[in-house]
């Protein structure tokens, strides 16, 4: 009876590889907002005993196989070996997981694996999209023959994911394909009476994050308190000069990591969340910001225009200048509260993970149905 129960679930599999230090907080070490979006979704999705749910990650020294928030989380390649032995670590780890359906995100040499394994397997290959450059064919163009593989891979894709409109309208101009736009999804926090004493970036040192503007910025405002979280990967020359140039300006505060259990202490403490990226699809951290009651300041992303439509926050349109501007202009009178509060509705309006694991959940049976 067991066995007959099993074999009517709907069998999903989650592939992103650094997406094990979000299930073990021990591990510590880097992930991207991707990985957070399909976390949060694979362990909602968890809950709902008509669906088995597995998560292929790297090896990080931990068992084959564990069970965390009812996910299977099955160990594949290790990025320290060469490429040979990852394809052959990630197809095993495929072939364990044995799902009906295989959702990635985020362009990487893995996407064609998994698109050739489910085209060979007969599978269901999804993609969702993890930013801008991957929609306006900056991706293709800045990786030759990548690129080209990883147009080969969306045109496999069952559904194609889109963060936003944009995104979505951005896919159908460069490579003429189809998408469905569904929000990240995060868990609403229970918002209390915090005192919120600081101005917080949150993210990785990367060239596209540009987190100097923010170090420039935190010396415009010597009276206000300004704290950085911020992760490398490689702990090159780059960031160590990063963190010398932090440490020199009295009022701020370098941190360089934070256990993903933990962050939404510091969204909850922010009068504004900074991001000073050239280029993003939706971050994480706006969602992490509203679903905190955070007012968001953005140098020049905004997806769809929501901070202006929502009035979550300000964007300053790629001008620098107006940073300075603008945060002056949300921590006069306290403006900043009102813009928190509004990215508080807004999020429980679009960003609410039950609500997304629905629509989710939905499109899932209705592709074993047509399949």
């Amino acid at each position: 009876m067991l066995n007959d129960i099993n074999k009517n679930k709907i069998k999903v599999c989650f592939v992103a590889p650094k997406a094990y230090p979000i299930f073990n907080p021990a591990i510590g070490t880097y992930f991207g907002g991707a990985e957070v979006d399909l976390y949060y979704l694979a362990v909602e999705i968890a809950r709902d005993n008509r669906f088995d749910i597995s998560f292929i990650v790297a090896d990080y020294g931990q068992k084959d196989i564990e069970k965390i928030e009812n996910v299977q989380v099955i160990k594949s390649l290790d990025f320290k070996k060469n490429l040979l032995n990852g394809l052959s670590k990630t197809w095993k780890a495929l072939k364990q997981a044995d799902a009906d359906i295989y959702v990635l995100k985020c362009a990487s040499p893995g996407v064609p694996v998994v698109a050739e394994f489910c085209k060979l397997h007969h599978k269901i290959f999804i993609y969702r999209l993890a930013s801008l450059l991957e929609s306006d064919g900056t991706y293709i163009k800045e990786h030759v023959f990548l690129g080209k593989l990883f147009k080969w891979s969306l045109r496999q894709a069952k559904i194609i994911f889109a963060q936003n409109k944009t995104d979505y309208d951005n896919l159908t101009r460069t490579m003429g394909l189809a998408s469905h736009v569904i929000p990240n999804g995060h868990p609403l926090p229970p918002i209390g009476n915090q005192k919120r004493d600081t101005i917080l970036w949150v993210g990785r040192d990367d060239s596209v994050k540009k987190p100097q503007r923010f170090l420039e910025l935190a010396k415009s405002f010597p009276d206000e308190h300004f704290t950085i979280i911020c992760q490398t990967l490689n702990n090159d020359d780059k960031y160590k000069n990063l963190i010398e140039t932090a440490r020199a300006i009295p009022n701020l505060e370098f941190i360089r990591h934070v256990p993903f259990n933990q962050i939404n202490s510091w969204f909850g403490r922010a009068k504004v969340l900074v991001n000073t990226s050239d280029s993003e699809g939706f971050p994480n951290t706006f969602i992490q910001a509203c679903n905190c009651g955070a007012a968001i300041l953005s140098f020049d992303v905004n997806p769809d225009g929501f901070l202006n439509s929502y009035n979550c926050g300000l964007c300053c349109n790629g001008d620098v200048g107006r940073l300075t501007y603008n945060l002056r202009f949300m921590l006069e009178s306290n403006r900043y509260l009102e813009f928190g509060a509004n990215a508080r509705r807004y999020s429980e309006k679009f960003h609410d993970i039950t609500k997304i694991a629905a629509e989710y959940k939905s499109i899932f049976k209705q592709l074993i149905h047509n399949k």
